[in-house]
């Protein structure tokens, strides 16, 4: 099944949050795929402040490509950037696995990075931006 999500500018993030949220189910491997300056790591907030992390706590993890976070319930949230990625074996490197197979929420930019490392059940997730300056995130399960 197609989903798509159409966020029309900055004010419609929380919404589209909860839209995300709801409709991802019990998918904890999300995976963002997106140019540069489409919005991942602002998604990326918003579904994280919608957990209750607090908003001033997520930033883009690029130089320690993975951020933790806390949601309200006290649950990690695991916040991937692999932008900087050039092997694999960086990834590796930073116990990859140990946190996709940790049971927490995994919120990845630039998976393209590490395609093949990636779990099968991952959630592949784009967002396009739209000539009007609106996003759209889409995905097919």
């Amino acid at each position: 099944m197609q989903h798509e999500i159409i966020i029309k500018d900055l004010a419609d993030l929380g919404r589209a949050a909860v839209e995300f949220l709801k409709e991802i189910g019990n998918n904890k491997l999300i995976a963002f795929y997106a140019p540069m300056g489409a919005g991942k790591t602002t998604f990326t907030t918003a579904i994280c402040k919608l957990l209750g992390v607090r908003e001033d706590a997520v930033s883009s993890p690029t130089f320690a490509i993975v951020n933790e976070y806390k949601s309200a319930d006290g649950e990690p949230v695991y916040h991937f950037d692999f932008y900087r990625i050039t092997k694999e074996a960086e990834a590796l490197d930073i116990g990859l696995y140990e946190y996709l197979d940790s049971g927490a929420l995994c919120l990845m930019e630039w998976p393209e990075n590490i395609e093949s490392l990636l779990p099968e059940e991952t959630l592949k997730v784009s967002i396009s931006v739209g000539l009007d300056g609106s996003r759209t995130v889409s995905w097919s399960d």
